[in-house]
């Protein structure tokens, strides 16, 4: 067994006496203990953890982008893990490195998290071609963990040249995770109410492959009315910039059926875009929309950490409460310190 699945990212770790070149070049030779530490250093919210993020993303980044990222969503339940699971497996076969960065659920109240999908993924955590790295959701909307876009980079840097992001479930912030990826799938589940009409139109537009999955036994029957409905909906949808049609597929994540066909789509997709050159044009325009994005999130908690404003706002929304001043006017007075 590979050792990855026993690795303990904090084991031995001295923040003070950190080498991040020596970090680097072990992550960069593969070493699946150095990316596990990496990641640990970008995922911290501690402050004297920041400039080792930043050394060792900056080390990174020319060694990135190589890879080709997917992201996958569905509600839970679809089976997401067993149909990563199949997919990695059978990449792997195909002699890719395959790093999965699943987001699990975490709670609101103990900001605790499941972090099960190494125990879903028995038989993926074997091989030392697969890296899987549970991370908590915390609070970032729409269930992507907010350094999960850094430990892509990091991934690619040691090697990895498939990357899966899976997320907690479908929300209406998935373009986070559109955002960052390549190929967008969107798992279905037929004959259990996850039809049609129980998903949003934003999340459809948004997939470049609708997989239904579990078609399986008697749930065959199902699948393929699913599919047939999905496959006259999306003909309803605007074009893509890319020019890609949405593709509509059944498969059994359990039984390893119809996973050969969706590698088969995200390769043609891939020669797709590449030949038109939107898979580039893609990956500039996530650049910078995750550099306007980062400068959003630095504005907004440099203007809540301001001592001036710490002082007053407990203030304010006691006025707004009380209906003593608009939520509008109590935010202009707030933005005008």
């Amino acid at each position: 067994m590979a050792t990855n699945s026993h690795i303990n990212p904090n084991a031995g770790r001295r923040k003070e006496k950190l080498d991040v070149n020596q970090l680097f070049n072990e992550l960069h030779s593969g070493q699946v203990s150095a990316l596990s530490r990496a990641i640990t250093l970008v995922e911290s919210t501690a402050g004297d953890d920041s400039a080792f993020a930043k050394a060792i993303i900056k080390q990174a980044l020319p060694e990135s982008g190589k890879s080709f990222r997917l992201g996958i969503t569905g509600v839970p339940g679809v089976g997401k893990s067993t149909f990563i699971e199949s997919l990695g497996r059978q990449l792997i076969d195909r002699g890719k490195k395959v790093a999965v960065l699943a987001i699990d659920p975490s709670s609101n109240i103990s900001r605790g998290s499941i972090l099960g999908d190494k125990t879903r993924m028995e038989e993926l955590v074997k091989s030392d071609q697969a890296f899987i790295r549970p991370s908590p959701a915390g609070t970032t909307l729409g269930g992507v963990a907010r350094k999960t876009r850094e430990a892509i980079i990091l991934c690619e840097a040691a090697g990895y040249d498939f990357i899966i992001v899976e997320t907690v479930g479908v929300g209406q912030s998935e373009t986070a995770v559109h955002s960052m990826t390549d190929f967008f799938l969107l798992l279905k589940l037929a004959g259990a109410g996850d039809d049609l009409q129980g998903i949003k139109r934003g999340i459809m537009e948004m997939a470049d492959a609708i997989i239904i999955n579990k078609a399986d036994g008697e749930n065959q029957t199902a699948a393929k009315h699913a599919r047939r409905e999905f496959k006259n909906a999306v003909h309803l949808m605007p074009q893509k910039d890319h020019g890609w049609p949405t593709q509509v597929l059944t498969c059994s994540g359990l039984n390893n059926i119809g996973i050969t066909e969706v590698i088969e789509e995200i390769n043609n997709y891939k020669e797709h875009a590449t030949t038109n050159y939107s898979f580039t044009n893609k990956r500039d325009a996530q650049e910078l929309y995750w550099f306007h994005q980062t400068i959003e999130e630095a504005i907004k908690t440099n203007f809540y950490n301001r001592p001036e404003v710490i002082a007053k706002l407990a203030t304010l929304e006691q006025e707004v409460l009380s209906k003593k001043k608009s939520p509008f006017d109590a935010a202009g007075e707030l933005l005008g310190l």
